[in-house]
């Protein structure tokens, strides 16, 4: 007698993102047809349906919620049920809120969802954090049985986050006349914001509003894919330009100096950042790094400052390699005194000469 059921007749499934939504139908098509394959379910219901009757060897799915404020607690219950079955309790799944609720969204991530989007937001960012959701979960299933080296998720001990916002704080006290200062010259020299604003990747690939005093012209970031022929660091995953077109006169001083990092002690403030970290990095070089290795750097605290800066600051003859081992080197030993050293020899190359 043929089976009747498909699941059954292959260890392959049939689709990989099982969503429901009505206002963000067509953006999650758009985004996500290709190449993964979707099934829409009707009901929040449904969803537990289908999920019940998978194999175990459909279980490497996804869950997109769209979420209203009259379906929260219908949401909620969902989301226990299958979080209270081992088999279903590490399936990813994002909520999609149709209105913002600080309470909904606090809710969600105590009931271990992997991620909440309040709108506005962009689909590529959800696109971005899927893909690493998924990296992370076959990571994780390759080191949990490496006993010498857990793998945990990355929390801020309590020292490294208190230093981070006593000097934090304490700096933008005392450098707000040089705030006041750039601002008015930044005006004076060309037209556009005082900062520049552009959203980042950081720990645990959270994207975020990562802040700049601009240094280049306006829209500058349309003109990356034509220059990329001149990246410095040539065919690599990051980008940086000698002599960057882009970059305005005032601009070129404050790169030099440092002076147009020093918003980011607000993302410091905010818990976006530590002060010594991993770079956080622009969606397009973030995108490409999805290797286990590479994964790896997304596990440790982001910070303004790291020891990129103090070895070979804007060095082209840095490879990728010598790179990935810094970050994941720092993961792994990072304390109060590596920050503290890493930040005292942070202070002459803010002198260094090169145009990075």
């Amino acid at each position: 007698m043929e089976n009747q059921n498909p699941s059954l007749n292959s260890n392959q499934p049939r689709f990989n993102i099982i969503y429901f939504a009505n206002k963000y139908e067509d953006q999650i098509k758009d985004t996500f047809s290709f190449p993964h394959g979707l099934r829409k379910a009707t009901s929040y219901n449904e969803i537990f349906d289908i999920v019940s009757h998978l194999s175990v060897f459909e279980l490497n799915v996804s869950i997109f919620l769209e979420v209203e404020p009259a379906q929260v607690h219908e949401a909620f219950n969902l989301v226990d049920s299958l979080k209270k079955n081992w088999l279903s309790r590490n399936i990813v799944i994002i909520f999609l809120l149709t209105e913002p609720d600080a309470a909904v969204t606090q809710k969600a991530f105590d009931l271990r969802v992997s991620d909440c989007y309040t709108p506005p937001f962009n689909f590529t960012d959800v696109q971005l954090r899927l893909e690493f959701l998924s990296a992370y979960k076959i990571l994780n299933e390759q080191l949990k049985n490496l006993p010498e080296q857990p793998l945990q998720q990355y929390k801020a001990p309590f020292l490294k986050r208190a230093f981070d916002i006593v000097f934090s704080t304490t700096a933008l006290i005392l450098l707000s006349p040089v705030f006041l200062i750039v601002a008015l010259l930044i005006k004076l020299d060309s037209r556009g914001p005082v900062f520049y604003t552009s959203k980042r990747v950081g720990t645990g690939y959270k994207i975020f509003d990562f802040y700049k005093f601009r240094s280049m012209r306006q829209n500058a970031d349309k003109e990356v894919q034509n220059l990329m022929n001149k990246n410095q660091y040539g065919e690599s995953a990051f980008f940086k330009l000698q002599n960057d077109p882009r970059v305005t006169k005032l601009g070129s001083f404050l790169r030099n100096t440092s002076i147009d990092e020093l918003p980011q002690l607000f993302n410091v403030i905010k818990g976006d950042m530590s002060i010594v970290g991993n770079r956080p990095l622009p969606l397009y070089e973030a995108e490409q790094l999805t290797t286990n290795e590479w994964s790896m750097r997304f596990l440790g605290p982001a910070g303004i400052t790291g020891l990129w800066q103090i070895i070979k600051r804007g060095k082209s003859d840095m490879s990728d390699r010598e790179r990935k081992k810094l970050d994941n080197f720092y993961n792994k030993k990072f304390s109060i005194w590596l920050d503290l050293k890493i930040i005292f020899m942070t202070i002459p190359v803010l002198f260094q000469k090169e145009k990075v």
